[in-house]
């Protein structure tokens, strides 16, 4: 197959994804006359009040959660360039509006990156890459866990598929785990390859991080996963108050647990976030438009927003100054 074969087959595996999805959301969701009632009854007891302060609090957890990212990412950079952390927020925000037109966020590296010297942006993609690796590690690590809980509380399987799931979920813990902390294993495995040995003097970054700033990067992807899931409870307990708080943060795990293991494009991913939290919230509650509503707020509160923000910074950028 040419490339712009591949080329044309990835814009319609895209397209097919976004008519699905908006298919979806219209026949089960908005085409359904009772769901539409139980929005209308719900939404009628929200005071103005209440929605403004829950939003004001959303956007400002936005702000927080990217503050985090930043300072991560200030921390992940500083072995490589002294780097301010106003420059750090400036090259989160900058990789945003790179990540919303690229499969899987992979244009946030570029974005981010190019505040990096030339002869540093290389070795700075694997910097980055240590830190999405710390944060898919408390996603799967918690979500690993939560979806142990989902089987046994909603799906009921056998109990050697129950004890084999939780079998298999122990096992993904543990191996994100000691792999994340062990991530000169990575490097050494990555040194073997003999096409990429030559390369080597760029992701033996990976390698310099040591246990104790390991550990400092994984506090602030913690501390990232708290702040968004709870945006999550505020606009979801503004709209569904009747879930109660250990039911929603455990299925907004297993959300995020899905999610990470979906390749999709950040244009077209509030479609597939929409209907895979439909899919979870069904066993809880038949507000489905109401956790539509709640999804589709926050992804654009969190991506949409920082990354129309990002843009300002894009004019920063110095693509071709071998000097920087």
């Amino acid at each position: 197959m040419t490339a712009r074969a591949k080329k044309l087959l990835s814009y319609l595996l895209k397209f097919g994804i976004l008519v699905f999805a908006a298919w979806y959301i219209y026949q089960r969701i908005l085409k359904n006359h009772d769901n539409i009632v139980n929005f209308e009854r719900l939404v009628a007891h929200v005071t103005y009040n209440k929605v403004l302060f829950t939003l004001i609090a959303v956007v400002l957890l936005m702000v927080v959660n990217w503050v985090l990212e930043s300072l991560k990412w200030w921390h992940l950079t500083r072995r490589l360039s002294p780097m301010s952390v106003w420059k750090a927020i400036e090259a989160v925000f900058c990789g945003l509006t790179w990540a919303v037109f690229t499969p899987n966020r992979i244009g946030e590296y570029g974005g981010r990156v190019m505040f990096l010297p030339n002869r540093k942006r290389i070795h700075g993609v694997f910097a980055m890459a240590v830190g999405s690796f710390g944060q898919n590690v408390i996603t799967n690590v918690l979500g690993a866990a939560a979806s142990v809980w989902f089987l046994y509380t909603f799906i009921h399987p056998k109990d050697w598929i129950m004890v084999g799931a939780a079998v298999v979920a122990a096992v993904v813990m543990a191996t994100m785990l000691t792999f994340y902390f062990n991530i000169q294993w990575m490097v050494s495995l990555l040194n073997r390859v003999k096409f990429l040995h030559k390369y080597h003097r760029f992701f033996d970054i990976m390698g310099t991080y040591k246990t104790t700033q390991l550990l400092n990067i994984m506090w602030f992807c913690l501390a990232r996963f708290i702040t968004f899931t709870f945006q999550y409870y505020l606009i979801i307990h503004l709209l569904i108050p009747q879930i109660p708080l250990y039911q929603l943060s455990l299925l907004m795990f297993v959300f995020f647990f899905i999610q990470s293991a979906i390749p999709s494009l950040d244009l077209i991913d509030i479609g597939v976030r929409s209907i895979t939290a439909d899919r979870l919230f069904s066993y809880v509650t038949d507000q489905h438009i109401a956790v539509v509503v709640a999804f589709s707020l926050i992804y654009i509160t969190n991506m949409i927003i920082p990354a129309v923000l990002g843009s300002i910074f894009v004019f920063k950028l110095k693509f071709f100054d071998r000097n920087s």
